[in-house]
């Protein structure tokens, strides 16, 4: 079949691997992308694979959190060209819609967009008004409220932020800023060990064991020695993406699980939104 180079520039770009070699995995796979992917893991050590895809697009994320009230939501707003995106109106909004969706909880944009504003009009109203401003389609794309002790992080030009909940008798604002940070920095799969899908525990190793098969060091290694070798990569992958076990990225003699617990928190999840990626 005839592979498109769109196809080969965009597994480069999720791999960072060589041209040819994306061109030969697409070929392999049969054009499947998430197939050739696995295929240059399998054949190469050293592939990161970029999580998250990516779309045509513009917007900001908005985070607020209500630290009284122990509410806080996440939410990506679009619009159509990167100028709207930092303009004073544009990040108002998206600042007022996060507001509304942590205090009123409506559960949908359906509802959101129905209720007040506080100012006799609703959040649709709202939303159209800054369209007559600007002349550019704008819309609420995804949200997340979450209720509890909260963190928050968004970065300064608007294009990602992090929601973080966390168990304890108190939080400390500081701390929970890092680890949003570190979120933003690190970009675990999860925040837990247990959150951890079994499929993808199955993946990475078969992966894992395929590389330990191509590796001619471990050519007639005993069967348990082997298994002892593929425990060590599992426990490597782990602290590479799941957010407990990574060290965290200020001060790495420690894990982000154990910054925690050094001040009477627990980890429970995360929210990490970047502007154009495909949940």
């Amino acid at each position: 079949m005839s592979i498109s180079a769109a196809d080969v520039k965009s597994l480069r770009d999720r791999t960072n691997a060589p041209m040819m070699e994306c061109k030969a995995a697409l070929t392999e796979a049969g054009g499947d992308m998430e197939k050739a992917t696995d295929l240059l893991r399998k054949k190469m050590k050293n592939i990161q694979v970029a999580r998250g895809g990516r779309e045509t697009a513009e917007g900001r994320i908005a985070v607020f959190v209500d630290e009284a009230k122990k509410v806080g939501a996440i939410v990506e707003m679009r619009c159509e060209s990167a100028p709207v995106a930092k303009s004073e109106h544009f990040v108002q909004l998206a600042s007022e819609i996060a507001k509304q969706f942590a205090l009123q909880d409506p559960g949908s944009v359906e509802s959101l967009l129905m209720l007040s504003d506080g100012a006799g009009k609703t959040i649709n109203d709202r939303i159209a008004d800054v369209i007559g401003v600007i002349r550019e389609n704008m819309k609420v794309q995804r949200f997340t409220r979450l209720s509890g002790l909260l963190g928050a992080y968004s970065h300064h030009d608007g294009t990602l932020g992090v929601l973080v909940l966390v168990e304890g008798k108190q939080g400390d604002a500081q701390v929970l800023r890092d680890v949003c940070m570190h979120i933003a920095a690190r970009n675990p799969v999860s925040a837990l060990m247990e959150d951890v899908p079994t499929a993808v525990i199955d993946k990475e190793k078969e992966i894992a064991r395929d590389q330990l098969a191509n590796d001619p060091k471990n050519k007639g290694k005993p069967a348990n020695i082997v298994e002892k070798i593929l425990e060590g990569k599992m426990k490597t992958w782990f602290a590479e993406n799941v957010l407990v076990e990574q060290p965290f990225v200020k001060d790495d003699s420690k894990t982000v699980g154990q910054l925690l617990s050094q001040h009477g928190l627990k980890m429970v999840k995360f929210v990490r939104y970047k502007v154009g990626e495909v949940s």
